[in-house]
């Protein structure tokens, strides 16, 4: 009988010249590592639609990012950075705060010398987020005085381009503080040419949440408090999940995931090594860092079957 997987399974070493700084010039020109044979094939992004048969269904996502990084000081001048999770009702906002010191209930931020905001009070299940209200509609704020939240892993500042390339070209409801990475790739030619392939499209909507990029702490994986996401499929179905997919977890109806690489030690590795098998996305990994492929958001892709459907 196999010992359970542990956190040790899930990590691996990578050139630091692979993690990608800046996207692809053409969307769809992204490599591809087509994992469902063995050995794998390396193709691009733009050959998906010969991949892909008359009648499939695409399953895409329609979050869009909102510019939820501000930069702002406190009234005692110490610097403040904001990193907004999500918006409630009566213009509060749950944000993660970087500062030397925490700020304090009923205290105001400046952000961006265009705006303050009050602190509420602390909220989570370890009360690591802040409540604040801001005085007018925080969506319309966050456009004018916001950043785009680049990943921690992409080591420069947000630049003009970013706005459009960290956004899929399909992204129609705002509200993620990450992008849906693996569309990325998409681009208008591209879906044309699955569209003339006889391919359907439906989107669900699953607003991404900073916590995507924290890696699993505890050793044993079962024991990781999974962060939360809303996501609305169909008309009638919205709420949060914080499902946590490890191996052993039963798919029932996705074939096929169209997904970019993943951080070490992170709940995504964990979701496609159930997916794919994770003795097969170890041999993936390797394969993809051998080759120079481009990792994480701004990186290349990967085609991955179930793991009963591999050829």
């Amino acid at each position: 009988m196999a010992l359970p997987l542990t956190l040790s399974d899930f990590d691996f070493a990578l050139p630091r010249e692979l993690i990608a700084q800046h996207p692809a010039a053409e969307r769809s020109a992204a490599r591809l590592l087509d994992g469902r044979f063995d050995p794998p094939h390396d193709r691009r992004v733009r050959d998906l639609p010969d991949l892909l048969h008359a009648g499939d269904l695409l399953v895409v996502n329609d979050t869009a990012v909102i510019k939820a990084r501000l930069f702002g000081v406190k009234a005692s001048g110490g610097a403040v950075e904001a990193l907004v999770e999500r918006i409630e009702d009566g213009n509060v906002v749950v944000a993660q705060l970087r500062a030397s010191k925490s700020p304090r209930p009923g205290s105001r931020i400046r952000f961006a010398d265009g705006f303050d905001a009050e602190v509420l009070d602390r909220t989570g299940s370890d009360a690591s987020l802040f409540r604040l209200r801001f005085p007018s509609e925080p969506l319309a704020l966050l456009d004018r005085f916001g950043h785009v939240p680049l990943p921690p892993y992409i080591d420069r500042a947000d630049e003009a381009a970013d706005s459009d390339r960290y956004q899929t070209v399909f992204a129609e409801r705002p509200g993620a503080v990450a992008a849906p990475t693996a569309a990325l790739h998409f681009d208008a030619a591209l879906l044309a040419a699955l569209a003339a392939r006889g391919i359907e499209r439906t989107a669900v909507t699953l607003h991404v949440g900073a916590g995507t990029f924290q890696p699993v702490r505890s050793v044993r994986i079962a024991e990781h408090v999974m962060h939360s996401e809303r996501f609305e499929v169909g008309a009638a179905a919205a709420g949060e999940t914080d499902l946590f997919i490890t191996p052993g977890f039963e798919f029932r109806v996705v074939d096929l995931l169209l997904t970019n690489f993943h951080l070490p030690k992170s709940t995504l590795l964990m979701l496609v090594s159930a997916f794919a098998g994770h003795p097969r996305i170890r041999s993936l990994y390797a394969h993809a860092i051998e080759e120079r492929y481009r990792f994480f958001s701004y990186g290349d892709a990967m085609l991955l079957a179930r793991d009963a459907l591999v050829a």
